[in-house]
């Protein structure tokens, strides 16, 4: 009989031979043949029970090494353009080893989140433990899935936490990754696309209790896919950082400048300070200065910061945490404008006339010291006659200088008339525990407009100045609606009973004159949305279309590069542009610049989602507490299935499901965006005012399900039972809207 080898002997050989750690393959390499194999299959158990080995299918191995072929996820390129990967079928109890991909020649290109199926070497290198070498790229970006995961005698399965998301997910007893049930967890799609019944998923990361009071934001984050953790080599570069001195830059520390932000806010980017300009030919003109954080002087082209600030495109803002686009030590430090504190800047100098027109400007790479640093409240009040004992020194040199330039920048702006919008600004308001305590509308301040008009100014001045040296940059665009949005625009309008003028070049005026017949009327609200919906997205480009919305030529963003690489891209082409150090453009950077401004708009786009959603879950975490309480508030959109409500108290969104305004068909009507009842003739249209019961709250989700009540002060008028489809009902219906569409024509034919 042959002798059944030690557990030692056993974890030896898999040790030396990867690739041969089948039963069969064992049994081969000791002589162990007949009923001999009978032991060993029993060691073999034992050795899998005290977690020496893993069984995979057939095979057995080391759980704290990884199998010789492996399927891998690859991670983003480190500062030296390294590709490293991480893998997914990690199964030991330490950290998970890090692998450095190396590539042929003739391998496909691969990046950031795809995955593969590569052959390890073990290294155990100071920065890595494996080698990998490409076998075949399996694909990149496996489906994402948030969701609670509920745990069965087979793995269990993951409930999605995506408003409208209609199936669940199963996970296998090897995908469940330690999840406990009711944990919020991340999972990616384990099995083939578009296969029958439910489909697999595989849990790869663990977020803790759904239900926590911060965990609303948190979902947004992961759902959306925003960098939340700062890697070690880019915190390390941070906390290399030391503020910088007077060389090579111009002394700034005299003039007062000051800074006014939110009352709340952690990080301070921008100063400003004006004063009357003392040449007599330019009687009642302005000497403006605005002054921005040197980002670029700590985050320089190519380092570890400046990848990840690439990556994250920009900060995120949520009710209870930013997400920045910075660590801590600059956005919150070096780079932050504390008052008294020298402090490194770019700064903007700028003349304009008694009217607000800008005469001329010029750039500075300088060193300043804050005054002060001010909120929009106090230095509202001071203005108003109330300053406190921080703003009552300030008022002659600085704060009502600021207010005079001010007045005349607002000239400047009635000429060229932006689009004027007047839309509340919503903040949720959190208690200590985390959860929403009010909604609250916040006032829209003179002090808050002042800001606003110096930063177009100065954001302006870096589009002039750039493109009058014929420099590379990131512009700002801002495209005028498209045609099928503005027909959208004029069908609102004409319901609402006003007028959008056709067969013209549109001009921001039309819009603005528009909004003015609709202030103070009932349909103010609506006009207001209605336009806003027919703007384009904003976007970054490298070629200038000039701004629609703020009807500008050239624009550009200069003033936040704490917050926006845009602003950073920017700096940086100013720094080229005069020659000020080798922290300017790269040639590698202006080459790239496309593909920059397509990442950060995007990036954009993803904060405003994740912002939106999160939003969205605050509010119906608030109003699950509610449920059965009436609202009053207004139709702000229509779709086949149902109307959207606008609760007047929150600014929430909410559906009234079509299946629940009675027994009768309701038609839809996509030109005048309205729902008619077929047998009673009720309709549904944007701007209606409603009073509604709040049916089902969802914090999950951020869902928000409404019943209807009222309708512009009457009551619900339920027609009778629905026919079948096809029905004289639903006919009846289409026939109303149609003869009114042939009364509309026929009436545009007699104009």
């Amino acid at each position: 009989m042959s002798r059944i080898p030690t557990k030692d002997d056993i974890l030896k050989w898999i040790s030396e031979n990867p690739t041969l750690t089948s039963k069969r393959d064992i049994a081969k390499a000791f002589g162990i043949k007949g009923a001999a194999r009978i032991d060993l299959k029993r060691v073999l158990k034992e050795l899998e029970a005290e977690g020496h080995l893993s069984k995979q299918r057939k095979t057995y191995r080391d759980p704290d090494s990884l199998p010789p072929v492996s399927v891998l996820s690859v991670l983003a390129p480190n500062k030296d353009g390294d590709l490293f990967a991480r893998p997914l079928e990690w199964q030991g109890e330490g950290q998970e080893p890090r692998i450095l991909l190396v590539l042929r020649d003739t391998d496909p290109a691969v990046g950031e989140g795809d995955r593969i199926l590569a052959r390890l070497q073990e290294v155990k290198e100071d920065d890595h433990r494996y080698q990998a070498r490409l076998i075949r790229k399996i694909g990149s970006n496996p489906r994402k899935i948030l969701g609670i995961y509920r745990q069965d005698a087979e793995g269990g399965r993951i409930v999605p936490i995506d408003k409208g998301a209609d199936k669940e997910w199963i996970v296998r007893a090897d995908g469940v990754h330690g999840a406990k049930d009711g944990e919020l967890v991340e999972a990616e799609q384990a099995g083939p696309k578009g296969r029958m019944g439910l489909p697999f998923a595989r849990i790869v990361e663990r977020l803790g209790d759904p239900s926590g009071p911060r965990a609303v934001s948190l979902i947004a984050i992961h759902q959306h896919g925003i960098p939340d953790e700062f890697p070690d080599d880019v915190i390390a570069e941070a906390d290399k950082a030391k503020p910088t001195d007077l060389k090579g830059r111009e002394d700034l520390r005299d003039i007062p400048l000051v800074t006014i932000d939110p009352a709340d806010a952690r990080d301070h980017d921008d100063a400003v300070w004006a004063e009357r300009d003392p040449n007599p030919a330019n009687e009642g003109g302005f000497i403006l200065w605005v002054a921005i954080a040197d980002v670029a002087y700590y985050v320089r082209p190519g380092s570890a910061l400046d990848h990840e600030a690439r990556k994250r495109g920009n900060s995120s803002y949520f009710p209870d945490r930013v997400v920045p686009m910075l660590p801590d030590r600059l956005s919150g430090d070096l780079c932050s404008l504390h008052e008294g504190v020298p402090r490194a800047c770019l700064a903007v100098k700028m003349v304009i006339d008694s009217e607000g027109q800008k005469l001329s400007h010029s750039f500075h790479r300088g060193l300043m010291q804050s005054a002060a640093s001010l909120n929009y409240k106090e230095v509202q009040e001071a203005r108003d006659g109330a300053p406190n004992e921080k703003c009552a020194p300030l008022m002659d040199t600085v704060i009502d200088p600021l207010y005079e330039a001010y007045a005349a920048l607002t000239v400047a702006r009635k000429q060229r008339q932006p689009l004027e919008l007047d839309l509340p600004e919503r903040k949720i308001i959190l208690g200590e525990d985390g959860r929403v305590s009010s909604v609250a509308f916040t006032d829209r301040l003179d002090a808050h407009k002042l800001i606003e008009e110096f930063m177009v100014l100065a954001n302006v001045s870096a589009a002039e100045e750039l493109f009058a040296r014929n420099r590379p940059l990131l512009f700002r665009v801002h495209e005028e609606p498209s045609v099928e949005k503005l027909d959208a625009l004029r069908e609102v309008a004409a319901a609402s009973g006003f007028n959008l003028a056709k067969g013209q070049v549109l001009h921001t005026s039309h819009l603005n004159q528009l909004l003015a017949q609709a202030e103070g009327t009932d349909h103010d609200e609506l006009i207001n949305i209605s336009t806003l919906r027919s703007m384009t997205q904003a976007y970054y480009f490298p070629e200038n279309f000039g701004h629609f919305g703020l009807a500008l030529r050239s624009y550009a963003h200069f003033t936040s590069p704490i917050r926006r690489y845009a602003d950073l891209i920017v700096h940086r082409a100013l720094i080229s542009a005069h020659g000020w150090g080798s922290d300017g453009l790269t040639a590698a950077e202006i080459d790239d610049l496309e593909a920059t401004a397509k990442h950060i708009s995007e990036t954009e786009r993803r904060s405003m989602t994740a912002e939106r959603d999160t939003t969205d879950r605050y509010l119906a975490s608030y109003l699950s507490e509610r449920v059965g309480t009436e609202m009053t508030g207004h139709v702000s959109g229509i779709q086949k299935f149902g109307a959207f409500v606008k609760l007047d108290e929150t600014g929430a969104d909410g559906l009234v499901p079509v299946r629940s305004l009675g027994a009768e068909f309701f038609v839809y009507d996509p030109e005048k965006q309205t729902l008619m009842g077929s047998n009673s003739g009720t309709t549904l249209g944007i701007g209606q005012k409603v009073l509604v019961r709040i049916s089902e709250a969802i914090p999950t989700t951020g869902g928000l399900e409404l019943e209807l009540l009222e309708i512009d002060g009457e009551r619900l008028a339920i027609g009778p039972r629905r026919h079948r489809k096809g029905s004289s009902g639903r006919k009846s219906a289409k026939s109303k809207i149609k003869r009114a569409k042939t009364r509309k024509k026929v009436t545009r034919n007699r104009r």
